[in-house]
């Protein structure tokens, strides 16, 4: 590790590839496969992201895995505040360092160190009135869907997400039933609201490049729940039970499930869904239903 901290390009707010390795040399940094780790080092893909993000000037953002800070310092540029949560030490401690390098307001800037998985609460600005609204980052790719739908999950502060990812999972979680690659986090994904790809990311832009394709992915916490019906983790548990055997009819997936293969046609009865159908048939609605109608005939 160098003994002062490098002298990053002051003709720019963002990261230059130059900057990038000055950083990582600075802290002995190298990018980890374990962690899924891959810096972006190009700063109109920064922007490009930013621009899709729809983030402009007093916006409130969460950025999980901000790493060396290239998206951290896009965000900062285009007047958003942003709480950012990394789990790597020796990130998180360089990271403000970036920001004040940079010339960028560090009250717009804050940072916990820790696991997103493991997050109860929101790092908030000191200049930010509220908490964040919209989830943007580039998710270590091994842990993507995870992180997503937990926090989804935890947050209802968070209406919208963009988070770059593989582009196989953002394919997934944008699928629609029927679809080969409509699967469990598909429906889990729609069950907040609407999902779409919104562009791929050139392996060129990262360092390391990694062996996959990457791809942006935008979800918007849109649907509109009925009163009454039947809560997130019961609705999640027929879905996963539906996908768990995809190729079985549901009144044999939903068999375990439901305490037998007679209830299972009951419930989906009670629910209106032929039981010879497949998990990969439904629509999110129609999973509620069946939550709804276990909850019915319990």
């Amino acid at each position: 590790m160098s003994e002062e901290f490098p002298a990053l390009d002051a003709g720019t707010r963002l990261l230059t590839p130059r900057d990038i390795r000055a950083l990582a040399a600075y802290r002995g940094i190298t990018p980890t496969k374990k962690r899924g780790q891959n810096f972006l080092l190009d700063a109109n893909t920064v922007r490009a992201i930013v621009e899709r993000a729809g983030v402009g000037e007093g916006d409130v953002v969460l950025e999980v895995g901000p790493g060396l800070g290239s998206l951290t310092l896009g965000l900062l540029e285009a007047g958003a505040h942003v709480g950012a949560v990394e789990l790597d030490g020796a990130l998180a401690e360089i990271l403000p360092l970036t920001v004040e390098a940079k010339n960028l307001d560090l009250a717009c800037f804050s940072l916990v160190k820790g696991d997103a998985l493991a997050l109860t609460e929101l790092p908030i600005p000191e200049a930010a009135s509220h908490a964040p609204t919209r989830l943007v980052a580039n998710l270590p790719y091994n842990v993507a869907t995870p992180i997503l739908l937990t926090i989804l999950e935890r947050f209802d502060d968070l209406t919208e997400a963009l988070v770059m990812v593989q582009l196989e999972v953002a394919e997934r979680l944008a699928a629609k039933p029927g679809s080969k690659i409509y699967g469990a986090p598909s429906a889990k994904a729609a069950w907040y609201g609407s999902s779409e790809l919104a562009g791929r990311i050139s392996r060129r832009v990262f360092w390391p490049e990694p062996n996959v394709d990457s791809a942006l992915v935008r979800v918007r916490r849109d649907r509109v729940r009925e009163p009454g019906e039947a809560p997130r983790e019961e609705v999640f548990e027929v879905i996963d039970q539906a996908f768990l055997q995809r190729r079985k009819t549901l009144r044999a997936a939903l068999k375990t499930w439901a305490g037998g293969g007679e209830r299972a046609g009951e419930i989906l009865e009670r629910a209106g869904i032929n039981p010879q159908r497949r998990g990969e048939t439904l629509e999110v609605v129609e999973f509620i239903a069946i939550a709804n109608a276990a909850r019915d005939l319990s």
